[in-house]
């Protein structure tokens, strides 16, 4: 074992220091604000004082929490790792073997030679001032081993007192819920198969009353897109934790002698308030190899305008009016393969229709790609219906158990592509398409819960299997066709989640278009993700998901913020929508760089019927931002509105961008720019026009010194 005891990391105004002296798994001293470079006695220092507390009534020795919380160092709440080994090996006490550190990441190795395991802990701090760990359990005993749990946790403090996560359903995903971080757990789990339309991106613990300029917060995020689990709990010993992991079926985690379990990334973030949060995901997700590095391409995507109506000269002419108003991708949604005239057939079956395309999908691709639009195509390959060939040929490819098939979801069931022969033909399929057409987009949906997701060839559960599968599948595809771009898109956004973005280039946020919706459903899905990943389109002027009527405005306004797209049948649009639509494309083109690369910014405000939010330069150099009327205010005007994220030393410019649609329904007394510095917009704000409900407006601030 190395003689290394404790160890600082820092980065981006965070530390965390890592007791690892042993002889137990390593516990967190501290996570949180910067404590400046300490000294070797100053760590030492720092764990003394940090010391346990003796209680008269608890074990003789207390010992700090470790990371992987373990029962048999005395931790009464949910243990890290839950197994065994036909009824033994219950309870592990892992001992240090060795500890490296290499820049900002510590591994470290232990073992519990009784119960014949090894564990390998990767925790790493990182440039944007995230932790992000891992664990990685090894049976190295005679016999299989199982594990039922494995989850990470991170200690947060006493001064953590209120807790806030999210919550939703189909679309209406995402919104949230707060309430005291009270004695005992909270626990969210999933076993939807999915990451899930209610599930909580992050789960957040923070002094009281945090929004999203105040208050300190620590959050987690688990970086799985089958079943999971995120939960906070705090016990009687005065100790809190907020962790996650994994979420595994009986079984699923049986491990041969040798074998190895690998838990997902569990990150953390710290910050004061719930921009700082964000920015801290938001530059980790850009400084990825594989984040998107070209300008994202206004999208026209023809399942609102078509729907399964995929007549080829309407799809033309959408795809002209598409060229005309400035889109850059083209993308044909459901509807194209063999038998699929409804939802009620043809999933799994991924072969062109010959009754609707004799000369498969190439006329149109060619016409696309001839007006200089990029082709996308719309597939669902982790899905089957049983009135497909592929159901009827291969019944027992089909996610299930207890020789019965679940209920159906959407008239469909779930393919396991934990069976080779599965996996193998979903990829020779969509590998087929990608080579034969040139497709630069697939939209990737998953439109399915997953109820007794079993493997029935091995009757065992198969969640686990499934989602590595996918993983592995969209890994391959792009190996195989550089360039190519993936959405994730599951049931609109029901799989958002680290794991699945480490391999797609965008999220469905909602199959939502209605923007009052949206409003909400995209400024919670920024708590983790940048603009750029989420995908947000401009519907028809009557929303198909809640038959509200929405100006032309305030729906291109609610998708500027996002990765722009349109999904309307503008071939029936009339003449001053196409060209007021083509307005707001060019707008979204202008503002695309700022938007795509700044700081999301979020105003706190006391009453619900008005939002701001905006998106900041870098380098503080402009700002956009867009002020929403959601409802009817209960006062004539909303007041001044302060304007988060500036330089506060620096003079700006503030102005009204000039867009099309109605004018607000009075003007603010400065119809002229008005000239403040940072500290006085972000402390006094400006005064704005009264708007009507169901409308936005925005905001030009510009550098001027």
């Amino acid at each position: 074992m190395s003689n290394i005891e404790v160890l600082q990391l820092r980065a981006a105004g965070v530390s965390l220091v890592l007791d690892c002296s042993g002889p137990a798994l390593p516990s967190v001293l501290h996570w949180g604000a910067d404590l400046g470079e300490l000294s070797e006695r100053a760590l030492l220092e720092l764990r003394r004082g940090a010391g346990a507390v003796q209680d008269g009534n608890g074990l003789d020795e207390n010992r700090p929490i470790a990371i992987v919380p373990e029962y048999s160092a005395g931790w009464f709440g949910l243990p890290g790792l839950s197994g065994h080994r036909d009824g033994q090996d219950f309870s592990a006490s892992f001992r240090i073997t060795s500890v490296a550190q290499t820049d900002n990441t510590v591994v470290v190795d232990a073992a519990d030679t009784e119960a014949g395991l090894t564990i390998r802990l990767t925790v790493e701090l990182t440039d944007s001032g995230l932790v992000r760990a891992k664990a990685d359990l090894t049976n190295t005993g005679a016999t299989p081993y199982t594990v039922d749990g494995l989850v990470l946790a991170l200690p947060v403090p006493t001064e953590a007192t209120e807790l806030l996560d999210l919550t939703g359903r189909h679309i209406g995903e995402r919104h949230p819920q707060r309430h005291a971080f009270t004695q005992g757990a909270h626990v969210r789990d999933n076993r939807r198969g999915r990451t899930g339309a209610d599930a909580t991106l992050l789960l957040l613990a923070g002094t009281e009353g945090f929004g999203f300029q105040d208050g300190e917060i620590w959050a987690v995020h688990t970086a799985w897109s089958g079943n999971h689990r995120s939960y906070a709990e705090r016990g009687m010993s005065g100790y809190a934790v907020i962790g996650g992991g994994e979420l595994l079926l009986p079984g699923e985690g049986r491990l041969q002698p040798q074998g190895t379990y690998s838990t997902p990334w569990l990150y953390g973030t710290y910050g004061v308030g719930l921009d700082r949060i964000s920015t801290r995901f938001h530059e980790y997700l850009r400084s990825r190899e594989n984040h998107p590095q070209t300008d994202r391409p206004v999208v026209l995507n023809t399942w609102e305008a078509v729907y399964f109506d995929l007549d080829l000269d309407k799809l033309k002419g959408l795809a002209n009016a598409a060229a005309e108003v400035g889109a850059e991708r083209f993308v044909l949604d459901d509807g194209w393969f063999r038998g699929r005239r409804d939802d009620h057939a043809g999933l799994g079956d991924w072969y062109v229709d010959e009754g609707i395309w004799p000369k498969g999908l190439h006329p149109l691709v060619d016409h696309v790609r001839g007006l200089g639009l990029q082709f996308g195509l719309w597939v669902e390959p982790e899905m089957v219906n049983p009135d497909s060939d592929l159901a009827r040929e291969h019944p027992d490819w089909i996610l299930a158990t207890g020789n019965r098939f679940p209920p159906t979801a959407r008239h469909q069931q779930g393919l396991n592509l934990g069976v080779p022969a599965a996996y193998d033909y979903i990829l020779e399929r969509l590998d087929s398409l990608l080579t034969e057409y040139d497709i630069a987009y697939l939209k990737w949906d998953h439109n399915r819960d997953f109820v007794d997701g079993g493997n029935q060839q091995t009757g065992t559960a198969g969640i686990h299997e499934q989602t590595l599968a996918v993983y592995r599948l969209i890994d391959e595809l792009k190996r195989r066709h550089p360039g190519l771009e993936i959405e994730s898109c599951s049931s609109g956004g029901a799989r958002v989640d680290l794991g699945i973005l480490e391999r797609t280039d965008r999220v469905w946020g909602s199959d939502s278009n209605d923007a009052l919706e949206r409003q909400t459903i995209q400024r919670y899905t920024q708590l983790l993700l940048p603009p750029e990943l989420i995908g947000c389109h401009v519907g028809p002027p009557k929303a198909h998901t809640t038959g509200r009527t929405q100006a032309l405005s305030f729906r291109a306004i609610t998708a500027l913020f996002g990765h722009f797209g349109i999904e309307w049948d503008i071939t029936l649009a009339s003449e001053e929508e196409r060209t007021e639509l083509a307005g707001w494309v060019a707008l979204h083109k202008e503002l695309r760089p700022l938007l795509h690369t700044g700081r999301v910014v979020r105003a706190d405000r006391g009453p619900n019927d008005f939002l701001l939010h905006g998106v900041v330069a870098q380098d503080a150099s402009r700002a956009v931002y867009a002020a929403v009327q959601l409802t009817q205010s209960v006062t004539s005007a909303v007041g001044r509105v302060r304007l988060p994220g500036l330089d506060p030393q620096r003079t700006y410019r503030v102005s009204r961008i000039v867009t099309p649609g109605p004018e607000p329904r009075s003007l603010p007394a400065w119809t002229e720019p008005v000239e403040l510095n940072g500290t006085a917009l972000a402390a006094a704000g400006v005064q704005l026009p009264v708007q009507w409900p169901e409308h936005a407006l925005l905001l030009d601030v510009t550098a001027i010194d």
